[in-house]
């Protein structure tokens, strides 16, 4: 049922409830409207309740609405259930007492058939109540409930006679003796009431809502049995007969019980005392009850010169149920005494069979009892622990912690205290130690402390290697970098805190030149090896008050504090590259000489750990970028770079997303014939309209991988347009250069023979050219898979030879068709006579191996004659013919005559 639906039935039913209450005002024969109609509306709305709580058991029931409440021990199917069997009875009650009215005028102080339904419909209300709150667990906490509701009933019940019933019983005179009969109902809603209302405060969180909605409707219902009580004594009804619009209210509450409900939980149980309320609430209850009665038949006993039969009756009643009550009370302590005396052989017990260390200590830290497993923890003998206060076995660090003990006794909480401590032990070693500490209290005695102590030393070992594990490096034993940052931060915030002038904070940042070769031949053990070497040579050279880290993969740190001058600083990382460099590393059978490259960076007032670290980093890349064994010291304008470098990657990304590279082709020339044999592809960037050569991002694209797609985007277009040339019957060859990424990156044979196969190229016609430094840095794989692109049919060329890389050794490794001789020497021809020299030798050597040799950067006529003097075979440079658009390289091709020579 929706929210609008059930505020609709709820207008309803007030409306009729309204309409009701005004029948009381309106005059009918020798009564009102109300009275005239009776108990029929009433039992119309008992059997209209019970009806509605019987659908809703059953729907309950086949949609386990209730399963929260099910959870809890209740079960509201049952509830429901029985609630509208109650109501049943009433309105079976309410039609009875109705007929007979009709067809009789009987006696109202006498129990008609009528009386016996509305009083079967109490029991029935209390078993569906005890549903939704079920009955305290074990008979001796049922007991207890159902006596301490008798003594409240008695005590409420005195009141209301006291109050209500005594003067119509004195103005009844000879009739008096029928009042037991009218008294049936308000007695028996009293003992159901004071039944049923502690059970609230016992009810499940789940359906505390139901039990208040439901007790509720029988609180109404009962003032409406009061007010026909006094109606049934004293003759005309009470106020119009009140007391049918009040039931009707009664009745319409609990119909709606399932709607009013929508299985919402109520609020949790109050807590006091550190201790539910429901443990209280029978009670609690009686006491009051029993405590207002008192207050309220004392004054009227002050006020009244006679007191009722009735009233001793159930005063006398309720000191035996309180005997019963007492002596159920004597039955407990003798139960808690057994539990008491069962709990300390239990304690007992458990010490002797513990391997913790149990002991009960005097308020001075004497000791009143030790269990045995102290000897097996700690090594002492029992009379050895007796004989000295505790204290004394406590390290003198640790014995300021022992004051929170103190609190135990000042406050005599009941939560105890957790506390480590460090113990010695009989042969002298400290034993890291849990103790937990309570108040112990027995009758009669004082009170005193138990403790109980267990060694925790192997835990506090693995923890503190665990610890070291996390900020130290497994390979080199050095601090590592969260260590390094950690203390980098700490070093820092106590330089901004001092107030005292202190030297420079500095970080020096170092990197094994080579180290990344040494791995792919040796192997990543033997390289670990290396680091330990270095790691040891290193911390021979740095001072005790420096920090030194391994930050991570071959690149080491030092964290230096208060150093009075900077050149100190400098001086250390000259002595620390001088240390590296200045004998081979021993890795296996083989002396490797490495090199380091350092940058070294000062801590501002305003610099941060974060930003420190960072400009020693920025600084070691700025000195590898010179080449190798360098130091460079940090400068703001390295930093600049690094952005800049960072912001050009990101728009060479978006350009290779929006296709603004392009290409240009330079052709290759044979000397001899003038004729265009090859075209080398060279890439270009259009940037915003500029054209930007490969000189200014190549380096970018490297450092970021976007090499790769940009490798095989060029080399995919240059194969297309030379496939159609050579569809053309152009007879003309492809250059393309690879970089050391691109080599090595994954699937790379397998995408230049896709791209073959896509384009239609033959692979004898594309020619792969490729620094000496990818034989360094690539090492055997890089061999490897350049020599699997020779099984293609590919060429390879060696480009910029004689940059100071090549050796005859290299070119045994890889066999490749052609070596391109670097712009630099062609440059020098003629003004250099040893370069001129080296140029005729690499010419004379590419002959002698049978290999084509390609002159680049040819930019003046007698260039050309001394490279054609010499026997060299191609060449190509801006004398030849400059980097051009496809198109201008088919106007070349076809005519020839374009290239003057």
């Amino acid at each position: 049922m929706g929210t609008r639906t059930r505020r609709l039935w709820a207008v309803v039913l007030g409306v009729l409830f309204l309409l009701y209450v005004a029948g009381t005002f309106i005059p009918a024969g020798d009564a009102s409207v109300t009275a005239q109609l009776g108990e029929w509306p009433t039992s119309a709305a008992a059997g209209a309740a019970g009806l509605a709580l019987l659908y809703a058991s059953r729907h309950w029931a086949a949609t386990g609405a209730d399963r929260d409440a099910r959870a809890d021990g209740a079960d509201g199917a049952a509830a429901l259930r029985h609630l509208g069997f109650a109501a049943l009875a009433w309105c079976a009650g309410g039609l009875a007492h109705a007929l007979i009215r009709l067809f009789s005028s009987g006696s109202v102080l006498s129990i008609t058939l009528g009386d016996l339904f509305s009083l079967a419909a109490l029991p029935l209300f209390v078993v569906g109540f005890t549903k939704f709150a079920p009955w305290p667990g074990g008979v001796r906490t049922a007991v207890r409930h159902v006596t301490d509701s008798y003594v409240c009933a008695a005590a409420v019940f005195a009141m209301v006679w006291l109050l209500l019933f005594s003067p119509l019983y004195r103005e009844l005179g000879e009739g008096a003796g029928f009042l037991g009969f009218a008294l049936v109902y308000p007695v028996a809603d009293i003992v159901v009431l004071c039944l049923l209302v502690p059970l609230v405060f016992m009810s499940p969180h789940s359906t505390r809502r139901a039990v208040l909605v439901a007790i509720g409707a029988l609180v109404v219902i009962a003032a409406s049995d009061m007010i026909g009580a006094v109606t049934r004594l004293i003759g005309p009804p009470v106020a119009g007969g009140i007391e049918h619009p009040v039931k009707f209210l009664g009745f319409a509450l609990l119909g709606a019980l399932p709607w009013l409900v929508g299985h919402r939980p109520g609020t949790g149980p109050r807590r006091i005392t550190g201790r539910g309320l429901y443990r209280f609430a029978p009670e609690f209850a009686a006491i009051g009850a029993v405590f207002v009665a008192a207050v309220v038949l004392t004054v009227a006993g002050i006020r009244l010169p006679g007191v009722a039969p009735v009233l001793p009756l159930a005063a006398g009643t309720a000191v035996v149920v309180l005997l019963v009550r007492m002596a159920g009370m004597l039955e407990e302590n003798a139960t808690l005494s057994r539990m008491v005396r069962n709990r300390e052989g239990h304690f007992h017990e458990l010490a002797r069979n513990s391997g913790d260390v149990i002991l009960v200590l005097d308020r001075d830290g004497g000791v009143n009892h030790v269990s045995p497993g102290t000897a097996e923890a700690f090594g002492y003998r029992l009379d050895d622990v007796l004989a000295a206060p505790v204290t004394a076995l406590i390290h003198p660090e640790d014995l300021g912690r022992t004051k929170a003990i103190d609190d135990l006794f000042a406050e005599r909480g009941t939560q105890g205290v957790h506390m480590r401590l460090r113990v010695r032990a009989a042969d002298g070693t400290w034993r890291h130690t849990e103790s937990t500490i309570s108040l112990y209290e027995q009758p009669g005695e004082p009170d005193r402390l138990l403790v109980t102590t267990r060694d925790i030393s192997a835990q506090v070992a693995l923890q503190e290697e665990v610890e070291h594990l996390t900020f130290h490096d497994g390979v080199t034993g050095l601090p590592n970098r969260a260590y390094l940052e950690e203390r980098a931060s700490d070093v820092l915030a106590h330089r901004a805190m001092s107030e005292e002038a202190t030297g420079d904070v500095a970080v020096i940042f170092l990197d094994l030149d080579g180290f990344t070769a040494v791995n792919d031949s040796a192997g990543h053990v033997r390289g670990d090896h290396l680091l330990g070497q270095a790691a040891r040579r290193l911390r021979g050279a740095v001072e005790s008050q420096a920090t030194l880290a391994r930050w991570g993969g071959d690149e080491f740190a030092v964290l230096i504090e208060d150093v009075p001058k900077a050149q100190r600083v400098v001086d250390l990382a000259e002595r620390l590259g001088h240390v590296i460099a200045s004998e081979p590393f021993q890795v296996a059978d083989r002396n490797i000489p490495l090199t380091a490259s350092i940058g070294v960076a000062f801590a501002e007032p305003s610099t941060d750990s974060g930003e420190l670290l960072r400009n020693a980093d920025v600084a070691m890349t700025r000195a590898k970028e010179r080449g190798t064994g360098h130091v460079e010291v940090y400068a703001a304008h390295m930093h600049d770079t690094v952005i800049s470098r960072l912001e050009l990657q990101i728009q060479l990304r978006q350009a290779l997303a929006d296709g603004d590279f392009f290409l240009e082709y330079q052709p290759i020339v044979d000397l001899g014939s003038s004729q265009v044999t090859s075209v080398e592809a060279l890439v270009r960037w259009n940037r915003d309209g500029e054209t930007v050569g490969p000189e200014t991002f190549i380096g970018a694209a490297e450092e970021s991988g976007l090499i790769v797609p940009l490798g095989e985007q060029i080399l995919r277009e240059a194969c297309e347009k030379v496939a159609v040339w050579r569809i053309s019957d152009w007879d003309i060859g492809l250059s393309v250069n690879l970089s050391v990424k691109q080599v090595l990156s994954p699937h790379f044979v397998e995408r230049v023979e896709g791209v073959l196969a896509e384009t239609g190229l033959s692979a004898e016609v594309l020619t792969l050219e490729v620094d000496e430094e990818v034989l360094l840095d690539g090492g055997g794989e890089a061999v490897q898979r350049l020599g699997e692109l020779r099984d293609l049919g590919v060429r390879l060329a060696i480009d910029d030879y004689g940059m100071g890389y090549a050796s005859l050794a290299h070119l045994r490794r890889l066999s490749v068709d052609a070596i391109k001789i670097d712009p630099s020497f062609v440059a020098d021809l003629g003004r250099d006579d040893t370069v001129t020299l080296l140029t005729h030798t690499i010419i004379q050597l590419g002959r002698d191996l049978g290999v084509q040799v390609v002159a680049e950067g040819i930019e003046r006529p007698e260039q050309l004659e001394q490279l054609r003097a010499m026997g060299c075979d191609h060449g190509q440079g801006f004398l030849v013919a400059r980097p051009m658009a496809a198109s201008g390289v088919e106007s070349l091709v076809g005519g020839e005559a374009g290239a003057s020579l």
